[in-house]
């Protein structure tokens, strides 16, 4: 910590020059624009957004910049100021053309509205995007904690917000559900680069507003590729880093032709050997985005296309392993020599958006999008002395003697498509603005496997299941904004959810088939005040969500019930405490009724899976604040949190004597749940067109499982990262150059943020066996983007 401490000091000490304050207010066809951007450049870069229509930059340096501030809808403004400067008032034009991602906006919680929310800009996401996997990029962010297979962060990673898994994260893409529909998790790895082509993100802390798709329990992502450039440009982005990290992406568009047409396109390409051993990935992304645009309405047609080859590194690597081998990777290793160099996972995954949105004269918003989704892969396996029965085949004469067990490689398939279609109406009127929408989707999956080859009869291609499952999704909401005076908003929102769910069967147990349905009631109340620099907000909201997949695998006798959630949300902000400094407090109470977690017992069939816990809770708090002086700023964030199941049970095989043992632990941490999660991030810009940032993130020690038992738990880690910017402004071919240059992990820190944990009783005593995914040592990339 000397070492951040010195660091603030030494950029604290350039903070004596001249320093002045540039305010304004963003109106438009509404008297006052909330969330507009507005961004200025000169000595300095800056970005911020229109609460109440009022901006304010603090500490800047005397000198022109240029001034650009936008608002989806309207047409942007462009300008060169002088410090010092008068407040300016800024009226943007509502653009010819309805350009506006409607679709969007009816998911999202608007500035203003009670949720617990960050926004990141184009600009942000363009500065980190040097080839990590989205969840990498929203490491900044409260609450939040992050882990990557392969060690450093491209190929299969992991997001937990709250403490809450990627299943209880509600994400849509262009407002369009994103989840996996049976396991609810959701795989970026699917979608390569996906960030090069987002144009925004807003990300929800605990229930949120309401959505599409699977309900969040712990928070939402919502990703926006939508907004349109209105001159052609070209870019080609190159990032090299360790462990053979290389990202090449080439994006180019026509701007807006004829002010009616417009298209934008990209091809990206992810190369790594990652950080585990074997832990390569080999991913390929594309998008293309074809509008045509009339006065009062717009029609888009978005394709997105992906495909990944990862080398499996799903295993971990056991607690023995954490001083001696940290880049052990056992997948593959059951191929006797060296391990099978084809253990990998192959997907593709591709997805078509047709959206329709309308302006009418009475400032009615209409968006119809249609969606399909189609997913298709395998992972393969290297199986050493399978029994042959197992797989539904007969012993194989060899020689005339027949072989009952033999090593085989088998690969395990899902062929999934996800149709349907969103809608919304969006009404202001007067001092009331009302969303009504919904979404219904169909999702037919298909699971097989099959045996490609065997030791015994290398030509032997067998199929051994087949199993078919179909899930149903349909919902509406409703969501009214009334503003009582300039100070007050009251804000409600009401969602109607059902979901049929019908399963054939279990790669294990195949007999099992179940048609499941559910109808839920997720209402949602809050009021929001702002006066001057002050605002807040308080807000309730109530969440219900079906079991995954995987926890229907049990027997008739023990099927899960539907989760449910309380989410009481308290906010209180000041954008001026003292010139420069801005901070925010939210205190948050998550109450869960029959949350489905982890407890070791094992299913009348023989499974080990989920089960309903009657009392569980996360309250906390979440500090955000910011500190801008005259060449950067100190941004900073605190969450603290108590996490606990209530009268938690574990269950334990007992290989003594057969069956399992049971234990009571009383009152228990939730796992994967820190109790102080920390983020300091320091931005200086020491000259022009050159930034740097430092970054830095604590995470206290979590729990392996819900015993709360000391030997099953990750070690608290404190890692550090730096990154530097330099931009390269030209007149010619090339419009500007930025090079990024980024030192992950700069004191070679020693961390696992994910792992698991096994016990059992063995041998008359207690064993545990504790399995972890290592992060990369210290590592580097370098990006070089052109603009042209």
């Amino acid at each position: 910590m000397t070492r951040i401490c010195f660091f603030i000091a030494l950029l604290w000490a350039t903070t004596v020059n001249a320093q002045f304050n540039f305010s304004g207010t963003v109106q438009g066809e509404t008297p006052l624009l909330d969330g507009a951007t507005v961004s200025i450049k000169g000595s300095e870069t800056r970005q911020a957004f229109t609460i109440n229509g009022a901006f304010n930059f603090q500490n800047l340096p005397k000198g022109n910049y240029q001034l650009h501030v936008s608002y989806i809808g309207h047409y942007s403004f462009d300008t060169t100021i002088s410090l010092p400067s008068k407040a300016i008032i800024i009226s943007l034009n509502a653009l010819a053309n309805n350009l506006q991602p409607v679709e969007v906006r009816s998911l999202r919680a608007a500035e203003g509205a009670p949720f617990t929310k960050t926004n990141l800009s184009k600009s942000v996401i363009e500065k980190a995007n040097l080839g990590y996997d989205i969840p990498l990029l929203l490491n900044q962010l409260p609450n939040v904690v992050v882990n990557s297979d392969a060690g450093n962060g491209v190929g299969y990673t992991g997001i937990r917000i709250r403490g809450s898994d990627a299943s209880r994260i509600n994400v849509t893409l262009n407002g369009v559900p994103y989840n996996d529909a049976e396991s609810q998790g959701t795989f970026f790895v699917n979608m390569p680069d996906l960030l090069s082509s987002a144009t925004s993100i807003q990300v929800q802390r605990g229930v949120g507003t309401s959505s599409n798709g699977p309900g969040a329990f712990g928070g939402g992502i919502s990703i926006s590729t939508n907004d349109y450039n209105t001159q052609t440009y070209t870019e080609l982005n190159n990032s090299i880093g360790s462990f053979n990290t290389f990202k090449n992406t080439l994006k180019f568009g026509s701007g807006l032709i004829d002010n009616k047409f417009t298209i934008d396109a990209r091809i990206s390409h992810i190369s790594s050997d990652g950080f585990m051993d074997r832990a390569s990935s080999k991913l390929i992304g594309g998008y293309f985005n074809a509008g045509y645009f009339t006065k009062n309405s717009a029609l888009r047609f978005i394709v997105l296309l992906g495909k990944e080859k990862t080398y499996q590194a799903w295993y971990g690597i056991p607690e023995a392993s954490l001083t001696s081998n940290r880049t052990q990777n056992t997948a593959g290793t059951e191929k006797s020599g060296t391990p099978y160099d084809n253990e990998t996972d192959n997907y593709w995954q591709n997805h078509f958006q047709l959206i329709y949105t309308k302006t009418f004269k009475n400032k009615l918003l209409l968006n119809n999008t249609f969606y399909l989704s189609k997913g298709k892969g395998y992972y393969e396996q290297y199986k050493a002395d399978q029994t042959l029965s197992n797989y539904g085949l007969a012993p194989i004469l060899v020689n005339g003697n027949p072989i009952t067990n033999t090593d085989l490689i088998r690969r395990l398939w899902l062929n999934n498509t996800l149709f349907g279609q969103t809608a919304s109406l969006q009404k202001q009127k007067g001092s009331s603005a009302f969303t009504l929408g919904g979404n219904w989707s169909v999702y037919p999956g298909n699971h097989y496997g099959d045996i490609i080859w065997t030791a015994a009869k290398p030509d032997l291609n067998h199929r051994w299941y087949d199993l078919d499952a179909r899930k149903i999704d349909i919902s509406s909401f409703i969501k009214w904004q009334y503003t009582i005076n300039p100070n007050w908003k009251f804000f409600t929102d009401l969602q109607y959810r059902f979901v049929n769910y019908k399963l054939i069967g279990f790669r294990n147990n195949p007999s099992i088939s179940l048609d499941n349905q559910y109808n839920f009631i997720n209402p949602k109340v809050g009021i929001s005040y702002i006066k001057n620099n002050w605002s807040g907000y308080l807000s309730y909201a109530l969440a219900n969500k079906e079991p995954n997949r995987d926890d229907f695998e049990a027997g008739l006798t023990q099927q899960p019930k539907r989760e449910q959630l309380h989410d009481v949300e308290l906010n209180l902000q000041n954008k001026s405490i003292v010139k420069g400094l801005s901070a925010g407090l939210t205190l948050y109470g998550m109450f869960y009724k029959d949350q489905l977690i982890l407890t070791g017992r094992i299913n009348d069939v023989g499974a080990y899976t989920r089960t309903n816990q009657p009392y569980s809770y996360r309250v906390g708090a979440e500090l955000e604040t910011r500190y801008q002086f005259a060449k950067g700023a100190i941004n900073y964030s605190l969450a603290l949190s108590r996490n606990r199941i209530k009268n938690f049970t574990e269950y334990l095989d007992d290989y003594d004597n057969g069956g399992q043992v049971s234990i009571n632990h009383g009152t228990t941490p939730i796992s994967f749940s820190p109790t102080a999660i920390q983020y300091l991030s320091v931005g200086y810009q020491p000259f022009t067109n050159f930034t740097t940032e430092w970054m830095s993130k604590y995470v206290s020690a979590q729990f392996l499982d819900n015993s709360g038992l000391a030997n099953r738990t990750l070690d608290a880690f404190w890692v550090n990262d730096l990154r530097a910017s330099y931009r390269i402004p030209f007149k010619k071919t090339i419009k500007e150059a930025n090079l990024i240059f980024q030192v992950n992990n700069v004191f070679n820190s020693r961390y696992e943020p994910n792992g698991y944990s096994f016990s059992y009783y063995a041998g008359a005593r207690l064993n545990t066996e504790n399995f972890y995914y290592p992060m990369a040592g210290r590592n580097l990339m370098l990006a070089v983007n052109l603009k042209f």
